[in-house]
């Protein structure tokens, strides 16, 4: 059998291309009919696996705490999106890596694994290097409207990094309890409700060429998360945690690629800050 981190650093290579996808897609239609369309597709992928594979009717408790998880999933999903917009992709990628020390100290406090003063030392050393990209690392940086359009990347990214750690971290608590089906179609039939109506308010009339582009999100979402969720069912939430970093990799490359973006130098400087706050949250 594959061991956790194989399937984690798989699911975070999936789920890199997906986000590459969405960068481009938020571009020309709303970030909430673009969230709505990947959970959508989710959805269906995910009622066409059900059928086939029949885990069984999941019990009431399992859909509460699923749900309740889910509404972190969207808050976590419509502002990591909206960010992928208004920043170049490593960037974005970069900043969302201050999730593993906010991991550590969720995990520590809702899960009770073992944590201690390094976390808030992890804390401490990701907001430092997280400060350095903002103020002399983004486009914009010496000010303007772009400056503007950085500093609400910024912040969305934060906001999404917070809910991320969070809901790996139920995700850890249910993984224990509920079978990855289970947990993962709740995942994307969930928030697809829940923004059905957002979505119909704002939405523009997707291309053809969009239409394919978010079956492909979709697709990815579902992949990446069945993966994610079999790995944190058989890891703990912290030990998995740096293993976001692998998307940096991906990222730049996708960036240069696709987008022609290529990070500043002080954004590798910060990035190794950032970096070393994982392993200092992550380290036994």
């Amino acid at each position: 059998m594959l061991p956790p981190a194989f399937h984690a650093v798989t699911a975070i290579a999936l789920l890199s291309v997906m986000d590459a996808i969405i960068k481009a897609l938020v571009v020309r239609l709303p970030v909430i009919e673009v969230t709505f369309g990947r959970y959508l597709v989710g959805s269906l992928a995910m009622a066409v696996i059900v059928a086939i594979r029949r885990p069984g009717w999941p019990t009431r408790e399992a859909v509460r705490a699923n749900s309740a998880r889910a509404v972190v999933v969207v808050v976590t999903a419509t502002s990591f999106f909206y960010g992928l917009g208004q920043l170049p992709l490593a960037e974005a990628l970069i900043l969302s890596f201050i999730s593993p020390a906010v991991t550590a100290l969720f995990a520590a406090l809702i899960l009770r694994e073992r944590a201690g003063p390094r976390v808030l030392l992890a804390l401490a050393v990701g907001f430092a290097g997280m400060a350095l990209i903002v103020l002399f690392g983004l486009p914009g940086s010496t000010g303007g409207s772009a400056r503007s359009g950085s500093l609400t990347g910024v912040a969305a990214i934060l906001v999404s990094a917070v809910g991320y750690s969070l809901s790996n971290v139920l995700l850890r608590a249910r993984a224990q309890r509920d079978a990855v089906l289970t947990i993962v179609a709740i995942q994307n039939v969930a928030p697809c409700l829940i923004l059905l109506g957002p979505a119909a308010w704002v939405a523009v009339a997707p291309s053809g060429a969009d239409l394919i582009l978010l079956v492909v999100v979709g697709g990815l979402g579902v992949a990446g998360h069945l993966l994610l969720a079999r790995a944190y069912a058989r890891a703990e939430a912290t030990r998995l945690a740096a293993l976001d970093y692998t998307a940096l990799i991906w990222a730049v490359l996708i960036g240069a690629l696709a987008f022609g973006e290529m990070p500043a130098g002080v954004t590798w400087l910060g990035a190794a800050l950032i970096l070393l706050s994982a392993l200092i949250s992550t380290r036994r």
